[in-house]
């Protein structure tokens, strides 16, 4: 860690800042007693991928929401087709 003085780190604050970001560490002295300290910020944690979104709201971004409605009544018509089971009805 290199010690600079206080003065010398006011003079040179914006140097000192850019040398700190690519990971230079320092130590600032007052009256030859050590007052702070530049060093890097750590880099931020990666997010943790969250539960992957189930059912309809999986497709929610590449629904084309002017033909919903339409593709809603093919989709609501075609199960009334289907024999194993009743389809929906939406009253």
């Amino acid at each position: 860690m290199t010690r600079i003085a206080v003065a010398e780190a006011k003079a040179r604050f914006s140097e000192l800042i850019d040398r700190a970001s690519r990971g230079e560490r320092f130590l600032v002295l007052r009256h030859g007693r050590p007052a702070a300290a530049l060093v890097p910020v750590p880099a931020p944690p990666e997010p943790e991928p969250g539960p992957k979104p189930a059912g309809l709201l999986s497709i929610a971004g590449i629904i084309d929401w002017e033909d919903f409605a339409a593709v809603m009544e093919e989709v609501i018509a075609d199960r009334q087709n289907v024999k194993d089971r009743p389809a929906p009805t939406f009253d």
